[in-house]
């Protein structure tokens, strides 16, 4: 039995929507990358976690969203067809089962045949009864007829048609089983790629391109050697920074003193502080040469209990006997050995202060007029 091909071309695919998955999959994974690579740089590891949970719920979308077609597609039983092998290449494996090329023929009872390329495992003691001509029988989803597969072991009936039957090549080129858009669906995943990356960049700029503001009233700066001179001799022991809130703002925010000074102080210069001095809406943090202090004076600014500072100048200003406080400052540092905090208090009755330890714990107070 001869049957005659002609060609014709595959139903379409929705490319609108395959543009569209393609843009947020590249829009997604652009900025899974952007959130681990700029959260590794500022040392943010919420978003990093961000970022992996992110990629996550998007991928569970995806396999959500495809749990209905693979449904349909396990419901309705595939076609069968006659198909002639054109071409076949062996791609070198190390299992007894190898990937193999295929570009078949394919003819349909009920449509005109049409070319088709795929991969597909074939065993090694197999791979000879595969042979260029040769008639197999092959499956595919009704609405996907690019996605064959080869019948291994076809019932007795398609096994009899396949050995009577002769096939006539379809013209044109393959089509691949899982056809991808051409330049189009490459640039626009590329350009969702770009567009993710800019996006976590753009609302972390401030983290990872720390500018000095001065003169805004909100700004950060990274900190500036100043000189201390006996006579005519200038010495150039410390490095100080500053950080100045504008009006309306304080350093009892929540999180706020914490992302200052790790703002003020990035690497090496967290284990060269001297001293953490704020009040209400100045910070100001003594770094130490290299060489200058003894480490054993040195302030580690990564273990100070940012999250007590809020309760310990509440305690000072509201049971030290300072009735109507009008400023108050909290020193840190480790002169003694030990991380010691210092909360001062001062008023019309005069100065209180309370000393806590390097978790925050208050071991000592004294009350004004004491």
């Amino acid at each position: 039995m001869t049957i005659t091909t002609g060609a014709a071309p595959p139903p379409t695919h929705n490319k609108p929507l395959m543009l569209a998955r393609g843009f947020l999959t590249g829009g997604v994974t652009g900025a899974f990358l952007a959130a681990v690579v700029v959260g590794v740089v500022i040392e943010n590891v919420p978003l990093i976690v961000g970022g992996v949970c992110l990629l996550a719920v998007y991928v569970l979308i995806r396999y959500l969203a495809g749990m209905p077609r693979r449904a349909r597609e396990a419901a309705i039983p595939p076609h069968l067809a006659l198909a002639m092998i054109e071409s076949l290449e062996a791609v070198e494996g190390e299992t007894s089962d190898v990937p193999v090329k295929f570009d078949l023929t394919v003819a349909p009872d009920d449509a005109p045949a049409y070319r088709v390329a795929f991969t597909q495992d074939i065993n090694l003691a197999d791979l000879p009864d595969y042979r260029p001509r040769r008639i197999l029988v092959v499956q595919y989803p009704p609405d996907r007829p690019l996605k064959v597969r080869i019948v291994k072991r076809p019932t007795p009936e398609w096994e009899e048609r396949a050995a009577s039957a002769r096939l006539d090549s379809a013209p044109g080129p393959a089509r691949m089983s899982d056809p991808l858009e051409g330049c189009g669906a490459t640039l626009v995943g590329f350009l969702g790629l770009l567009l993710g990356a800019a996006l976590v960049v753009l609302l972390f700029r401030a983290d990872l391109f720390p500018q000095n503001d001065a003169g805004t009233g909100t700004g950060t700066a990274r900190p500036s050697v100043s000189s201390s001179s006996t006579t005519s001799t200038t010495v150039v022991s410390s490095a100080t920074g500053t950080v100045t809130l504008g009006s309306g703002q304080s350093f009892l925010d929540e999180g706020r003193l914490g992302r200052s000074v790790a703002a003020l102080a990035k690497g090496e210069d967290k284990q060269r502080a001297l001293t953490v001095v704020v009040q209400e809406r100045l910070l100001t943090v003594v770094f130490i040469a290299p060489t200058g202090t003894q480490a054993a004076s040195r302030l580690d600014l990564d273990s100070l209990p940012y999250d007590r500072v809020p309760a310990l100048v509440k305690e000072a200003t509201t049971t030290l006997g300072v009735g109507s406080p009008r400023t108050w400052q909290l020193t840190a540092n480790r002169l003694t050995g030990r991380v010691a905090l210092r909360v001062s208090v001062t008023g019309s009755e005069g100065t209180a202060y309370l000393e806590a330890d390097g978790q925050g714990k208050v071991v000592r107070r004294a009350s004004a007029g004491g």
